[in-house]
């Protein structure tokens, strides 16, 4: 019965967040509000890059994010293919995998402590500008002290929001990625990148239209797992022959 109550409770703050989300993005000079946040996106992104040469056995000279939220790593070695893939996926598998991760509230100050020692290693190896150590180091502090000082559900709701906009910052990225690919494929990019990689045999919308399918699959295959969740907590709250905890008589409540 708690895991039902906490997976419903988690969902009701996840729709809070959405609709905030949504709400925002129809006041005009609210991006003036979510701006820090799409440049969080910047920075998953670009740690995406490096972590992905790491795994492929190259390495990260250093990382770089502008204010207009463009970036640029730079690395050695590493499988290209792989590298130039990671950036938009990971921003998605990041706000996915925290949505999973937050249909247990208790998870969510975890969750910003493990977010504020990611984003402080990144930014005191690899930051090389000062648009890497004021977003790195603004939302290390911004999450450790969520994750140390915060209320649960403050945190929650917090955590929740990021999330939420981590997948709607990869989408837009996405959809300007495919702009440009179509209309101005020479404006440098991961797809542009691919494209030389592959001497223009794989033009640079494919790869963007690639990214997004796979983007639009992780999200859905999230939201399946999340609504399983829902389903399958509600379900076995409502056995026949096991009373629910509203149902108990005083004693047995006390126990």
């Amino acid at each position: 019965m708690q895991n039902s109550l906490e997976i419903r409770s988690s969902f009701k703050l996840l729709m809070l967040a959405t609709g905030l989300t949504v709400i925002l993005s129809l006041v005009p000079l609210a991006g003036l509000i979510t701006y820090p946040f799409s440049i969080f996106g910047t920075f998953i992104h670009e740690t995406g890059h490096a972590l992905a040469a790491l795994f492929t056995f190259g390495s990260v000279k250093d990382i770089a994010i502008n204010s207009n939220g463009s970036g640029l790593t730079r690395t050695n070695g590493g499988w290209g293919l792989l590298i130039s893939s990671a950036g938009y996926l990971s921003t998605t598998i990041y706000g996915a995998g925290l949505l999973l991760l937050l249909r247990r509230a208790r998870f969510a100050r975890p969750a910003a402590i493990i977010t504020a020692a990611l984003l402080l290693l990144v930014t005191l190896i690899w930051g090389s500008n000062l648009g890497v150590w004021v977003v790195g180091l603004g939302f290390a502090a911004a999450c450790l002290a969520i994750g140390l000082k915060a209320g649960i559900r403050f945190a929650h709701f917090f955590m929740s929001f990021l999330a939420i906009q981590s997948l709607l910052n990869a989408f837009y990225d996405l959809r300007t990625l495919m702009y440009l690919s179509a209309l101005d494929p020479a404006v440098p990019s991961d797809a542009q990148n691919m494209a030389i990689a592959t001497g223009g045999w794989v033009p640079a919308m494919v790869w963007a239209v690639g990214w997004t399918f796979v983007s639009l699959l992780i999200l859905g295959a999230t939201l399946w797992v999340y609504y399983r969740s829902l389903k399958r907590q509600s379900q076995s709250s409502t056995i026949p022959g096991i009373p629910l905890l509203t149902e108990l008589p005083p004693h047995a409540v006390n126990k």
